[in-house]
């Protein structure tokens, strides 16, 4: 009985981890909100950061320290500046020094940096001489500092510039595609888009393929195919650098839910995969459809139209990006979608409800 019990107890406390919260103001003061608009943190703060990594950033005073999802301080104030945690770690300011601690609030010996990078996929950089490595979370030096630049991990593989010239490796250093291109994409899957001298192309494992008269080529972004443009109209191509649909449109975006907005002069509408339109183009401007099934179409303002091209929450809204790890989407994440609307921010659900029926002074994205 008190084995089960215990089981309950650990299986109720993930799932409070795991539970997403916004942060809101509401006239002077921050609290948190869940997903039914009901607060978890009653606003009681005057500044404060969103959650990340189970704990949020909170100023009493002049010091910042940490509270968790129960509104308790994990980490008491002591710090004159705080960044976000990530992988249990996060830089903060303290004595006009910057230092690394774990989410006791220790300090972290680290290795040495011109400057504190935040951690992403289990690795921060750090700048020597001008130069870029990164080490892991338990400190040791895992890409020695050879790079003059490295972009953000995604999927355990980053674009990398060293003498001039682009290339991926991975999180151990290897390199997956050699150093020998003026630009590159983000690498998914085998695959990315490069340039080389004035010639666009995909590359499919380690060959490179190039596109005869392509100009541009956007990122796959875990999709099947990405667009790309050719005598300043734009078509989709696959991974292997076939025309999917042929260069015809004078705008687009990544296809999702097997749907991708496109432009035919000032209107946008969307096609599906054989080019065919399935919402004619009739809109000022269109965004890519979320896993929720929504798009954020625009008229007067931003209203939502599900994959039949049904509006099916009304237009009035302004929108904002959403742009955490992972996240490059406008409208709807995991359910709901952050708005605004007579100069105050609210959330609402896939049926156009408005969460909690509130509006605030601010209100920032769902996070852990």
């Amino acid at each position: 009985m008190k084995k089960g019990l215990i089981l309950f107890l650990l299986a109720l406390g993930q799932i409070f981890f795991a539970q997403e919260l916004a942060l809101v103001k509401e006239k002077s003061k921050i609290g948190y909100i869940d997903k039914s608009g009901n607060y978890v943190i009653e606003p009681s703060f005057d500044t404060a950061k969103s959650f990340s990594d189970g704990l949020a950033a909170v100023k009493i005073r002049q010091l910042w320290g940490f509270i968790g999802k129960d509104g308790k301080m994990v980490i008491e104030p002591s710090f004159t500046n705080v960044k976000e945690f990530n992988d249990g770690i996060c830089i903060v300011e303290k004595d006009g020094a910057w230092m690394y601690i774990n989410k006791k609030g220790e300090k972290l010996t680290m290795p040495s940096s011109e400057k504190l990078y935040d951690f992403n996929n289990g690795l921060a950089f750090m700048k020597i001489n001008d130069k870029i490595g990164a080490f892991n979370t338990n400190g040791k030096v895992v890409i020695r500092e050879e790079y003059d630049i490295i972009k953000p991990f995604q999927n355990g593989f980053a674009r990398a510039s060293k003498d001039t010239r682009w290339g991926i490796i991975d999180s151990k250093g290897n390199v997956i595609v050699p150093f020998e291109y003026g630009d590159i994409g983000e690498y998914a899957d085998g695959t990315t888009w490069a340039k080389k001298g004035s010639l666009y192309g995909i590359i499919d494992g380690k060959e490179f393929k190039i596109m005869d008269e392509v100009d541009r080529i956007w990122d796959f972004e875990g999709q099947l195919m990405t667009y790309a443009r050719k005598n300043n109209k734009v078509g989709f191509v696959d991974k292997t650098g076939n025309w999917i649909i042929e260069p015809k449109f004078d705008k687009a975006r990544s296809f999702n839910q097997n749907l991708a907005p496109v432009a035919v002069g000032s209107k946008w509408g969307y096609i599906d995969t054989t080019g065919n339109f399935v919402v004619e183009p009739m809109y000022s401007d269109a965004e890519v459809f979320s896993d929720d099934n929504l798009a954020p179409v625009r008229g007067k303002g931003w209203g939502f139209i599900d994959k039949t091209g049904k509006l099916v929450i009304p237009m009035g809204y302004e929108i904002s990006s959403s742009f955490g790890f992972g996240q490059k989407n406008k409208g709807f994440n995991q359910g709901v979608s952050r708005i605004k609307k007579g100069g105050k921010w609210g959330f609402v659900d896939t049926s156009g409800n408005l969460l909690g029926d509130k509006w605030f002074y601010n209100a920032e994205l769902f996070q852990n």
